[in-house]
């Protein structure tokens, strides 16, 4: 198997980094696509939740496409994908097309994405490998950031009258690049035994993943009709029809889309609980904070964009030193981390309350959002390394595909679920306060993911 250069790393890190700024840049151009496609609430919040739905339910069977027929191809193919999909939601004539043309893309990244964690898993090991993953959570957080404050900085300049439209046009010569550099630079990797496609397994996983998510981004818009509670209840009634083929499948030397046995994996399982107070904030935080800079205190789109770089100036610093602060302290860089991010909230929350509002300066935002960075930073990171810790590399595709998958259904959850409350506590405390429960909502869990972490075994490997 060739080695991972750097110019190959450089290039699946593009391609992750695409994937994950556009599930936020979109936040920023939202007002302008409202205004130009005479788009409604609900189609908005479509216009984010197609992604991020089919995102999440196709990101274990993308894994599972590479282990089969190799990741190179698999990640080329998604990055071509990508760019033409990009391409028809910029040239989007309605609200509805641009919708279909999110899920497309949506399902572009998930093809693309698990091959970019299990390429890395498969080429690397020791020490280079926990660099890389550090490597990796640091763009992937980054790039969310990067998303806001590019999408506001593309709004604000309509370069040749496109407007919202350049932040998708943007993607189509990125892509067009990553994919010449990686016909040569990516090395190709797959599972040491080819296995089967899991038809019924897929289609189950997908239906569960859907009937949950899809009411739960929907359904406070569209005023919770029948549909919206019938999915829900069907949901673990799917995810329980999921976990018997799976097992059934596995018991009987089949080829199952997310063996079970893989589950019982003690990092594995405890990365999923931790992915839940890390991404579910995270979203939750990022789709808040850009209504309140652009409506509450009243910033253009390139302001609000800005707004937000502080908290990606401690983050990259603090994913690259991941390997040096589990190194002194373990798994407690996870608490550690988690700690300083609840106090960054809770300076935040401060200022937000005793600062003058809607008069309120960027500059005064800074000193939390550095703290707040800092901790997501060392959080992201660390998530990967403990996901991917207990995977062995025959299955990496799979145990990738599982860690994006929490990733992308947390992200979904959090605007759902935290963004919905927000949205819900304006008109009757003001959008002041409301983001300032939020805001407590998200500490609250950062202090149970530092809890959580205390159950982590203290020594990594």
């Amino acid at each position: 198997m060739a080695p991972l250069t750097s110019l190959g790393l450089l290039t699946l890190l593009l391609g992750a980094s695409l994937s994950s700024i556009d599930f936020f840049i979109v936040n920023v151009a939202l007002p302008s696509i409202e205004r130009d496609l005479h788009a409604s609430p609900a189609t908005l919040e479509m216009v984010v939740a197609g992604y991020a739905v089919a995102y999440a339910v196709l990101l274990v069977l993308g894994g599972r496409l590479g282990d089969t027929y190799g990741r190179r191809k698999l990640f080329l193919w998604g990055v071509a994908a990508f760019g033409v999909t990009s391409l028809a939601c910029g040239l989007a004539p309605g609200a509805w097309w641009l919708v279909g043309a999110r899920v497309a893309q949506g399902a572009a990244s998930a093809l693309m994405l698990p091959q970019v964690l299990g390429t890395i898993h498969a080429t690397t090991q020791g020490e280079r490998r926990a660099r890389t993953v550090a490597l990796y959570g640091a763009v992937s957080g980054v790039a969310g950031l990067l998303g806001q404050a590019l999408g506001g900085a593309l709004v604000a300049a309509d370069l040749g009258g496109t407007g919202w439209r350049a932040v998708f046009l943007v993607n189509v010569p990125i892509a067009a690049a990553a994919l010449l550099v990686g016909v040569r630079a990516v090395p190709d990797s797959r599972a040491e035994r080819p296995v089967r496609g899991d038809v019924l397994g897929t289609v189950l996983f997908a239906g569960s993943l859907t009937a949950l998510l899809l009411p739960l981004t929907e359904g406070r818009a569209t005023g919770w009709p029948l549909w919206s509670v019938l999915l829900l209840v069907a949901a673990p009634l799917l995810g329980w029809a999921f976990g018997a083929v799976e097992s059934r499948a596995e018991r009987t030397g089949g080829s199952p889309l997310l063996p079970p046995s893989l589950l019982r994996e003690p990092a594995v399982r405890k990365s999923l609980v931790l992915g839940l107070p890390i991404f579910v904030g995270f979203s939750g935080f990022m789709f808040g904070f850009a209504i309140v800079l652009q409506q509450g205190l009243r910033y253009g789109a390139l302001q609000a964009g800005l707004t937000v770089i502080p908290m990606g100036l401690t983050q990259i610093p603090a994913s690259m030193l991941v390997p040096r602060l589990v190194r002194r302290w373990g798994t407690r860089a996870m608490t550690r981390a988690a700690l300083v991010h609840a106090t960054g909230l809770a300076v935040l929350a401060l200022t937000v309350l005793w600062a003058p509002w809607p008069g309120l300066h960027p500059l005064a935002l800074a000193p939390g959002l550095l703290l707040c960075g800092a901790g997501q930073g060392v959080q992201l990171a660390l998530y990967y390394r403990v996901a991917l810790a207990a995977v062995p590399a025959a299955r990496a595709g799979a145990g990738s595909g599982l860690a994006a998958t929490v990733q992308q259904s947390c992200l979904a959850v959090g605007v759902a679920t935290v963004g919905s409350l927000f949205l819900a506590l304006i008109p009757g405390i003001g959008m002041r306060n409301a983001f300032v429960t939020a805001l407590g909502v998200q500490l609250a869990g950062l202090l149970g993911l530092a809890l959580l972490s205390l159950r982590l075994p203290r020594k990594m490997a």
